[in-house]
């Protein structure tokens, strides 16, 4: 059977209903922490977006921006920052590159984060540092006195820390965001943290003073193109270099500024340019379908907190020899995120295996990571560990 065949339903989760395009009921998708299925009512998002640009034709642009303002919604829910001011962007890449292009550099030179960032920040930092500028790495294990190392690390040369809210490969949450936040703003230090890996699946407050990067490809189901940069309100003067048309939107009409480009204020200074608004419809009508289930991050994060212990009593109970796969005994579960990471010398072998049998799942590095989603019922769960131990069982 490969990996896209249709399988038995076994006791499908009644969710499962609002997502037969996917054919999550179906399909062993363990894929949920990096890209997880979208609902059906996506495709009147996407139908929507075609018909306003069909019928408007570029006086669509007032109902994008209405679109758009219910993303930035959806993200303020689940940020719990009800008056947050957001900026929208392709990716986090677009947005990170903002971010940075608008700190001193010169005066502050210095950047400090973990050896342990997704790729986004891992790659623009190494880049940014073969041209010269002071990237400091820290081990982020021990995870529990990372705050700590991070604030110490950063001097009065220290332009921003930058840090995961949960690390990408192995899940562990990382503590003392807040507490770091508020440090780093008496030192003058801008903070960012990826929430990509928590929003929408594991608990996470805003710190205040903190920019907040993320998006909705992995956990929220909103596809591709909708990713969200927080602005922080004392930044709100802060003139980035790397800049689109759209940051001065709100100062078109005002005489020009000779040799001083305008910008808006706030997250709208920070805005890019031009860009297809189809993402936004779909993703504002796969916020509204969650409310519609009543899927609250509340509701979220109990169910992936059920569904990864599931995941792990299961592979706990194979019994298969720890330098084969194994997982962290050490740290209680609900100190990581929402799926579950096994180590293992094997990982890409084990992962390809998987697919082999229909069993969807990723590996980093020595990880292999078994990433469950709300429309996945626990028979689903232990079905697919246990093609996991009988690919372990057949070497």
């Amino acid at each position: 059977m490969t990996a896209v065949e249709a399988r038995p339903e076994a006791a499908a989760n009644p969710l499962a209903a609002h997502y037969t395009r996917f054919r999550v009921a179906e399909r062993l998708l363990l894929t949920g922490h990096s890209h997880q299925a979208w609902p059906d009512v996506a495709l009147e998002g996407q139908i929507a977006a075609f018909e306003d640009a069909a019928l408007h034709v570029d006086e669509k642009w007032e109902r994008a921006f209405a679109h758009a303002e219910l993303v930035r919604d959806g993200f303020r829910r689940l940020l719990g920052d009800p008056h947050g001011e957001l900026v929208l962007g392709a990716s986090t890449h677009d947005l990170v590159l903002r971010f940075l292009s608008a700190l001193d550099l010169r005066a502050r030179p210095r950047l400090v984060t973990t050896d342990a960032e997704f790729h986004t920040l891992r790659r623009q930092l190494a880049r940014l540092a073969e041209e010269g500028l002071e990237v400091v790495r820290l081990t982020a294990r021990p995870v529990d006195t990372l705050a700590e190392r991070l604030f110490a690390a950063a001097d009065d040369r220290t332009a921003a820390v930058l840090v995961s809210a949960v690390l990408f490969e192995d899940a562990r949450i990382v503590p003392g965001l807040d507490a770091l936040a508020e440090a780093c703003a008496v030192r003058g230090t801008e903070l960012l943290v990826d929430a990509y890996h928590a929003l929408g699946a594991t608990p996470f407050a805003t710190p205040r003073t903190a920019w907040v990067v993320g998006g909705g490809y992995k956990y929220l189901q909103l596809g591709e193109g909708n990713c969200f940069l927080r602005v922080p309100e004392h930044a709100h003067a802060l003139r980035p270099v790397i800049t689109g048309w759209f940051a001065e939107f709100g100062e078109l009409a005002d005489p020009p500024r000779p040799g001083q480009v305008a910008y808006s204020r706030g997250a709208a200074a920070f805005a890019g340019s031009t860009y297809d608004p189809t993402s936004h419809y779909r993703a504002a009508r796969v916020f509204r379908f969650f409310a519609e289930q009543g899927l609250t991050r509340e509701v979220l994060r109990a169910s992936y907190r059920s569904q990864v212990d599931l995941l792990a009593a299961a592979f706990d109970a194979l019994s298969v020899p720890d330098d084969l796969v194994t997982r962290d005994l050490d740290t209680p579960l609900d100190r990581f995120g929402a799926f579950l990471a096994l180590r293992s010398p094997h990982a890409p072998e084990l992962q390809q295996a998987l697919a082999r049998r229909g069993v969807l799942a990723d590996s980093r590095g020595p990880w292999l990571r078994l990433g469950p989603a709300p429309y996945l019922s626990d028979a689903q769960l232990q079905e697919a560990v246990g093609v996991l131990g009988s690919v372990v069982q057949e070497g």
